[in-house]
């Protein structure tokens, strides 16, 4: 593991690492914000995963989020959103391939052999960060996008591993919108039924806990009607009766404004979780 970043930053770090990923077969960027707190003590630890296109540094540069996890003692942990590399299979356009891992473990070539984020974020980026950094086993998760989409199927996924979970403008119906769809139908093929262990509509019929899930839309988001679609959320939330608070912005879009805006409270709502 090799630290590429160390940039001082609310009394704490703002460090990006690079290492070789077992399970992606690749070598692979997180960032790491080290709060003040955990100079002295084991600290929480809130996992951010970002939407297509991203990196681990859309997030560490445009959301504002050191200040609140120095406030509150959380560290933030930001992989990035694919596996990387020249060795790494890729497609045209955004929402596929390098920057696209949405978060699911692939089982068709020849994608199966780097495109397993989903493991990636549960097991091994977890057990690196608590075996390296002064981080508690105390757990929360979010996201953007499809990184918000990753966040809510994770936690519904592993029920007892994290404490919180929030998203952003999540792609709360992969199964169902063009995004999850391309993605989907490539990473694992033409069963629907592997598509649905990786729908957030579809698990909070069947979770076994009712973790509360926090999801802030904007109501000018350009993706809104055509890939995001809220209501299937609260639809399926209200029938299986799963808590959920979705909030409704007024005016804002799918940029990182939006995100900037919000992760106070975001944070703030994990604090409480993890503390």
């Amino acid at each position: 593991m090799e630290r590429i970043e160390h940039r001082a930053c609310f009394g704490g770090w703002q460090d990006v690492y690079r290492h070789h990923s077992a399970v992606l077969d690749c070598e692979m960027n997180f960032a790491v914000y080290l709060p003040p707190q955990a100079a002295n003590e084991r600290c929480p630890v809130l996992y951010w995963l970002s939407g297509l296109t991203c990196t681990e540094q859309n997030f560490i540069t445009k959301a504002g989020a050191q200040r609140y996890a120095a406030e509150h003692g959380i560290i933030l942990v930001a992989p990035d959103t694919s596996p990387r590399g020249d060795a790494v299979p890729d497609a045209e356009g955004y929402d596929l391939g390098k920057g696209a891992g949405f978060y699911v473990d692939a089982t068709q070539a020849p994608w199966s052999r780097h495109y397993r984020m989903y493991s990636y974020v549960v097991d091994e980026l977890p057990a690196l960060i608590e075996a390296n950094f002064p981080a508690s086993d105390a757990r929360a998760i979010s996201g953007h996008s499809m990184g918000g989409h990753g966040a809510l199927t994770i936690a519904l996924k592993n029920p007892g591993r994290y404490r919180s979970v929030s998203a952003f403008s999540p792609i709360v119906a992969p199964s169902q919108v063009p995004w999850g769809k391309k993605a989907f139908a490539a990473y694992l093929g033409e069963d629907r039924e592997a598509w649905r262990r990786y729908d957030t509509v579809e698990l909070v019929k069947s979770a076994t806990e009712k973790l509360p899930l926090l999801v802030d839309q904007g109501d000018a988001d350009e993706f809104l009607a055509t890939q995001l679609q809220p209501e299937l959320l609260h639809a399926a939330c209200e029938s299986a009766g799963h808590p959920l608070t979705l909030r409704m912005q007024r005016g804002y879009d799918h940029s990182y404004y939006f995100i900037a805006s919000c992760i106070g409270d975001h944070i703030a709502h994990h604090a409480r979780a993890l503390r």
